[in-house]
């Protein structure tokens, strides 16, 4: 049997297909594209030309330094975020005002104003206190508790550990205005058949409300703790040996500053791009087990 002719397209057809090629071509991440070139074409000098080399070999140093600053910020600030956003649900007066006037305060001073304020006068200030405190339990006889407390010295607190504490409390306050969002997302009738089956408010929390706001909240947390990785670049204002001081020190004893901050921003984005894929990565993952 011969074989049937083609039908030619018909025009609808046709035109179906171009808006539909014309739509993919407009929805293409072109920029995507654009910034993973740059990256690559960055790295290929880096590779090649000894100056760029020679920056990247002296500036990685710093990489364990912000990937750890970083970690380890971004969990305490997770914990103060998580208590201040229950605070601001709270309907006791007391909590609820001091979580509002926690988040108030920290979202109303630029952060770079807040890391020295915090690294600088606050974290001495709370030495002082404790070491007032344990001066007391001294003369209450209370000896062996006491001597845990007049310890702490300023001197002995780095300025790593300062930075930690800075961007954990900043970013707490951010964190807690997620939280309180994914909670009230949540509706109020699940609270109440949790209360109506025998749990306490803590209980309901913690078993059946917690776990779907923060699956909720998920991608939202996971785009903070990339804008923490960026911000972690503030700390080197305090002499963290991150990626940035140490690029900083490099163009300064070398006067190389093209290629110190070629290579720092280049490695920022790396950082960022990669985090922000394995964020979307979740965000799909929790869209197809909805």
């Amino acid at each position: 049997m011969a074989d049937q002719p083609l039908m030619p397209s018909s025009p609808l057809e046709i035109e179906e297909r171009e808006i539909s090629f014309s739509t993919r071509l407009n929805e293409f991440p072109w920029w995507f594209v654009a910034m993973i070139s740059i990256a690559i074409w960055v790295f290929y000098i880096i590779l090649t030309r000894e100056n760029f080399n020679e920056a990247f070999n002296f500036i990685k140093v710093g990489l364990t330094i912000t990937i750890q600053t970083a970690l380890t910020a971004y969990g305490i600030a997770l914990i103060f975020g998580l208590i201040a956003g229950l605070g601001r649900l709270s309907k006791n007066v007391v909590s609820n005002n001091l979580a509002r006037l926690y988040v108030e305060l920290v979202r109303g001073i630029p952060m770079l104003v807040l890391i020295f304020f915090i690294a600088l006068v606050g974290v001495p200030a709370v030495v002082n206190g404790l070491n007032a405190f344990g001066e007391w339990l001294f003369t209450m006889g209370v000896d062996p508790i006491a001597g845990l407390f007049t310890a702490f010295n300023n001197q002995n607190i780095s300025m790593n550990a300062r930075a930690i504490v800075a961007l954990a409390v900043t970013y707490g306050a951010y964190l807690a205005e997620i939280f309180r969002a994914g909670i009230q997302s949540i509706e109020h009738g699940q609270m109440e058949a949790a209360r109506s089956l025998g749990m306490s408010y803590g209980q309901a929390m913690r078993y059946i409300i917690l776990p779907q706001a923060i699956r909720n909240v998920l991608p939202a947390l996971g785009n903070d703790f990339v804008s923490m990785v960026k911000d972690s670049s503030l700390v080197s204002v305090l002499a963290v040996r991150d990626i940035t001081q140490v690029a900083r020190l490099y163009a300064g004893s070398t006067f190389r500053f093209r290629e110190a901050y070629v290579t720092l921003s280049v490695m920022y984005l790396t950082m960022t791009v990669l985090l922000s894929l394995l964020v979307q990565q979740i965000e799909r993952r929790l869209r197809r087990d909805v």
